[in-house]
């Protein structure tokens, strides 16, 4: 007899569907056999669904099993085809009523003893569960309440298979897992602009990078800040909606790093080391799994003394900051990942750190200046909006009682200017914020009159910008007249952001 279920397999972080087909033959020498373009753990579901139907009381007659995952071309991965493969066999051999299973999503990885254990990516197969009109899914415990986010899917839990085939089979009733309600964490934050002492121009560029999306680079001496202003970002950043937290969500489940099972309700902050790996920043593996550019989707990605970094590391964000994709291709497949997200980085102005300090001498050479400063390509500081300087913290500036924008007042302003952008960008789905802007859509949204034309054009001769910082400058200034609520530029916008491009110049210092 051939029986027939519904499954899934991970492509990226989305699931396409998988039809398990097992037919079980009671003629001839048993077997078992898995056929349909299925990796090592697929493979080896055979060994633990034996046992586990074994020790769940059930006894298979000796018999020839072939077991189809549909379609045969792409490959499938993973333990979550345990528990539909030992229930489809039981079904196959009539120890249950063949029509059980049917119109129910089973995921989940099993046991020698029987138990049902999580599987990462539950989420977007249970996506996919109700858009293939699924009765329900049955899974792991520790998945159940992560698929019970899918609205409009019931999500059930057994513990055991002899636990899911009895609420199958009606035998016992299985309590409907509830989602957690969603609501967005912005609240709570340990850090707090109005922590930081002085820095009131870098923290004016950051507001200016957060209300934009601009991807930003701080650069000032050891001490000055970089990393503490860095770590306030997402303090100020507007919550995440429910849509982008399924976004997020979906990738921390597809990677197995979602530690609680609800939505995700923080924009994600990533700070790699700058020892990682290619594959490590922006995905990759014989499997593909998202990298540290996709898991700070939707957030922050802080790459700190980014020159330390490996140069072609470095190389490989350009389609990322670009495009807000990862797309990793192999031989027999390719991958896209989401990775929309806004790069902040830091740096020395040199090697020693002090060229631009006023209290430490620079013992740093032009020629291990121009060498340091090298290891970041134009390509990628084209993908930077802002360059901002950030200098060492006086000591009257560390014993000033004034008070400094909280991060609070700040979210508030940059929240009104990113409603501004959505109001004026609806009819562009590729344009998000400020920073998507490019062509005929930047010079419709950056109209200058002719004064502002003509300081624009002084600006570019006297300091030598070139094109691209041209585009910089008008993106900038955009957001700067959002944060002020105007909607034509002036010539204080675009001086302004003029101030944000110091790499524009031959030198740092």
């Amino acid at each position: 007899m051939v029986i027939s279920l519904a499954s899934g397999a991970l492509h990226g972080v989305d699931a396409f569907r998988v039809d398990l087909e097992v037919d079980l033959l009671r003629k001839g020498l048993p077997s078992f056999n898995i056929v349909g373009l299925a990796e090592g753990a697929v493979r080896e579901a055979r060994d633990r669904v034996l046992a586990a139907i074994r020790a769940s009381g059930f006894d298979l007659p000796a018999s020839r099993i072939t077991v189809n995952l549909a379609p045969a071309d792409r490959k499938k991965a993973g333990s979550g085809y345990d528990l539909p493969m030992a229930t489809a066999l039981l079904a196959a051999a009539e120890i249950i009523p063949p029509t059980c299973p049917d119109g129910w999503f089973l995921c989940g990885e099993l046991s020698l003893g029987g138990e049902i254990k999580p599987v990462p990516g539950i989420l977007p197969l249970a996506i996919l569960a109700r858009q293939t009109g699924a009765k329900g899914i049955l899974t792991a415990p520790e998945n159940a309440s992560e698929a019970a986010l899918v609205q409009g899917l019931p999500a059930y839990g057994p513990k055991t298979l002899s636990e899911a085939v009895a609420f199958l089979k009606r035998d016992i009733e299985l309590h409907q897992v509830a989602p957690a309600p969603f609501e967005s964490d912005d609240d709570g934050s340990l850090y707090d602009f109005s922590d930081v002492k002085g820095q009131e121009i870098p923290k004016r560029a950051i507001e200016i990078a957060a209300a934009g999306a601009h991807n930003i680079l701080l650069i000032g001496p050891p001490g000055s800040g970089k990393t503490m202003l860095a770590q306030r970002i997402p303090s100020i950043l507007p919550p995440l909606t429910f849509d982008e937290a399924l976004e997020v969500t979906k990738i921390y489940s597809v990677s197995g790093l979602l530690n609680r099972n609800s939505l995700i309700s923080k924009r994600p902050f990533r700070s790699p080391h700058h020892t990682v790996s290619e594959a490590a920043l922006v995905g990759g593996g014989s499997i593909p799994k998202p990298g540290e550019v996709s898991l700070a989707h939707r957030g922050v990605l802080f790459l700190d003394e980014l020159p330390e970094y490996g140069k072609t590391t470095l190389e490989v964000l350009r389609q990322p900051l670009e495009d807000g994709i990862v797309t990793i291709a192999r031989s027999a497949l390719s991958v896209t990942f989401p990775a929309d997200c806004m790069l902040v980085a830091a740096m020395n102005p040199c090697p020693c750190g002090y060229a631009t300090d006023p209290l430490h001498t620079c013992r740093c050479t032009s020629q291990q200046i121009q060498k340091y400063q090298s290891r970041l390509s134009g390509p990628l500081l084209d993908r930077i909006d802002l360059h901002v300087h950030v200098p060492a913290v006086s000591f009257d500036d560390l014993q000033s009682a004034s008070p400094s924008m909280s991060s609070e007042q700040m979210k508030q302003r940059i929240m009104t200017a990113r409603e501004m952008q959505a109001a004026r960008y609806k009819n562009f789905p590729h344009c998000r914020t400020n920073a998507n802007l490019a062509g005929k859509l930047l010079e419709q949204a950056c109209r200058l009159d002719c004064t502002s034309q003509n300081f624009l054009k002084n600006a570019m001769e006297k300091l030598a910008l070139s094109a691209r910082s041209y585009t910089r400058i008008l993106r900038i200034s955009r957001t700067i007249a959002d944060l002020e609520n105007a909607e034509a530029l002036t010539v204080n916008h675009i001086a302004e952001a003029i101030n944000y491009r110091v790499l524009d110049r031959k030198h740092i210092h």
